[in-house]
């Protein structure tokens, strides 16, 4: 990878958003099928900091799946289906994705659903669900998708928060080596809730077939098949599309709204300007559809650029090996994967040497590209070398809905600098805050802030709360959205994403990132993947604790590693870090999409109680932290 300070086409189309930010969004809405064009770009009077698109109609499925079939490319496969929890593939053409669609819409209008009506969906990684958010959008519902398996309490709190009319779930859901039933979680999640849908649709699964509630549930391939296509629904560009919820601070969770025209636009945008993929082209998110980036860059943004989506029922590693991310990306073609930096930690320490990469074709993978969380160096220059593409690590965030920063594979920019998220999208006025609020200048660290407004597909508000959205995100600097992180802003224009706020811990007054330590720990040639903690000290407030997971096969003596783990922080920080406590742990807790629960972590390591949160893989490795510790997780 070459350093390159500028890239002429990235800085015209940031100056060309710069100069007249509504004539560049106003450019880009060409890229989408409107009903009725947008009366005004942008209305800043309008929600908490504007809306996007006033007056425009359209509709988001038709401009996913209708259009492509209208113009002749019907038979292109929209969805690939590949499952290694069942043995299965599935491919659904554009055509018979818009046929399902229709009809899955229908069954949805049957029970009573209209534009505006909320429809949760419950469902594991199969077609069906995709198709269910397909459909709420045909007809201008609300979907809101909960990661499948959520607990019943947690599913219960957005039932409430949402109030939908009916609810999409299936049978179960497919973990490596068990089988987990849903429907038992569902009906315990509507028994908790107040609110209380009108009817539910269930997928029944060969692994599990659920018992039906009679007058409530309705069996879904039977409600297909016998459902009336139902024609597309004009919506407003400022209808909400979906509400995805995010945990808060409170304990309540967090309703983040996307809406219908900005959301398409800048989506399809960034197909063609971020991952620089064409229509037609394989593209495969490694994600989930609960979280963001399965709504966006499983679900929503590949269909309305017109490429071909891949839907992974699987794991990194166990389903059956590590290479079964090459054997998808060859059978497949994939020209751009997308995926997690922990994925690639748990391949690289499965397979160190990537032995498996020699079994598979790869020649049309392109790039990877990486987000959900800060990309270590050494597994970003891991990734590199072993499949000699661009790895381009990026930014975001649920309320934002796609990249903050990036690298730009369709302008012929990557980040060039191992640990670096990349430059700001455009749409982005991106800076560093000091605590008060001022501007701070390159190199130094502070507060990512995003002047307002933020552009098109980010959220406009929470889910009934705009006071709640002003907040969360506008309140503490007035002017901007506080996005949370702290980071650096070099003077290249490359972004440095140092970990949450409050992931800078304060030894003896002196601001440290517990992400600048981490990085050092995962260079260390035997260290798998890591994470660091600020715990409580008397002495100087707080101190880091660094956790580790070493690569398999490493035999040598732990307390020798760990030595020089706290030389190598020593060395390359400075004795200021006051870096001396790692332990070697079997695993890290994290939440389902792959994020290290450091929270949790921490409060262990304070002594104080930690209970398993909603999101979390697996509750009992929070037992063995506590263990290696020596404090009690709960």
């Amino acid at each position: 990878m070459n350093d390159i300070a500028h890239n002429p086409r990235y800085e015209e189309i940031m100056l060309a958003w710069r100069r007249d930010p509504e004539a560049y969004w106003a450019e880009a809405a060409k890229g989408i099928d409107w009903i009725r064009p947008p009366e005004r770009i942008f209305a800043p009077e309008l929600g908490p900091y504007g809306r996007w698109f006033v007056g425009g109609e359209m509709n988001t499925c038709v401009n996913a799946i209708d259009r492509h079939v209208a113009a002749g490319r019907g038979d292109q496969p929209a969805l690939i289906w590949d499952s290694p929890m069942t043995g299965r593939i599935v491919k659904l053409t554009y055509t018979e994705m818009r046929d399902r669609t229709a009809r899955v819409a229908g069954a949805l209008a049957q029970l009573g659903v209209r534009r505006g009506d909320r429809v949760v969906i419950y469902m594991p990684m199969v077609p069906e669900a995709a198709i269910a958010m397909f459909a709420c959008a045909r007809i201008g519902a609300i979907h809101s998708v909960v990661f499948g398996g959520f607990a019943a309490a947690e599913l219960a709190k957005r039932i409430d928060d949402a109030t939908p009319k009916v609810i999409v779930s299936a049978s179960c859901g497919l973990e490596p080596g068990r089988v987990i039933p849903y429907k038992p979680l569902l009906d315990a999640a509507i028994a908790f809730s107040s609110h209380k849908p009108q009817s539910c649709l269930i997928l029944q699964r060969e692994q599990v077939v659920a018992p039906l509630t009679p007058g409530r549930d309705h069996d879904f391939a039977e409600a297909e098949a016998a459902a009336t296509p139902h024609d597309p629904v004009p919506v407003l560009a400022t209808d909400p599309l979906y509400i995805l919820y995010t945990s808060g601070t409170t304990g309540k969770p967090k309703g983040v709204v996307r809406d219908n025209g900005g959301h398409a636009v800048a989506l399809h945008n960034t197909m063609r300007i971020l991952y620089g993929v064409d229509p037609g082209d394989v593209f495969w998110a490694a994600s989930d559809i609960g979280w963001v980036v399965g709504h966006s860059y499983i679900i929503y943004a590949p269909l309305l650029a017109g490429c071909t989506s891949i839907m992974y029922e699987g794991k990194p590693v166990g389903t059956p090996d590590p290479g079964a991310f090459w054997r998808v990306c060859s059978q497949h073609g994939v020209r751009a994967l997308f995926t997690a930096p922990t994925a690639f930690r748990a391949i690289k320490q499965q397979d160190p040497e990537a032995s498996y990469l020699a079994k598979y074709d790869l020649s049309k993978l392109e790039t990877l590209f990486l987000a959900g969380e800060r990309c270590d160096p050494p597994t970003a220059v891991w990734a590199a070398e072993k499949l000699g593409i661009p790895v381009v690590d990026h930014w975001w965030q649920t309320e934002t809905g796609w990249a903050i920063t990036a690298g730009f594979k369709g302008l012929g920019l990557f980040p060039v600098k191992p640990g670096s998220g990349g430059r700001a999208s455009p749409g982005f006025d991106l800076q560093v805050l000091n605590d008060d609020g001022h501007v701070l200048p390159p190199g130094e660290s502070g507060n990512l802030a995003v002047k307002l407004p933020l552009p098109p597909g980010c959220a406009p508000t929470l889910w009934n709360n705009d006071e709640g959205f002003r907040n969360s995100y506008i309140a503490d600097f007035p002017g901007w959205y506080r996005t949370g992180d702290a980071g650096i802003i070099d003077a290249d224009g490359d972004v440095w994403i140092m970990g949450r706020t409050d992931d800078i811990i304060n030894v003896a007054g002196h601001r440290l990132s517990t992400g600048s330590m981490e990085e050092v720990l995962a260079s260390h040639p035997d260290v798998a993947e890591c994470a660091v903690v600020g715990a409580k000290d008397e002495l100087k407030g707080q101190v880091p604790l660094g956790l580790v997971v070493l690569k398999a096969g490493v035999s040598r003596a732990p307390e020798d590693i760990v030595r020089e783990l706290v030389a190598l922080v020593r060395d390359r920080i400075g004795p200021v870090a006051a870096f001396k406590d790692a332990r070697v742990v079997a695993r890290l807790p994290k939440t389902r999409s792959g994020k290290i629960l450091r929270g949790s972590i921490r409060r262990i390591a304070d002594g104080e109680a930690a209970a398993p949160p909603a999101t979390i893989d697996d509750p009992a490795v929070l037992d063995e932290i506590g263990a290696v510790l020596g404090r009690p997780a709960a």
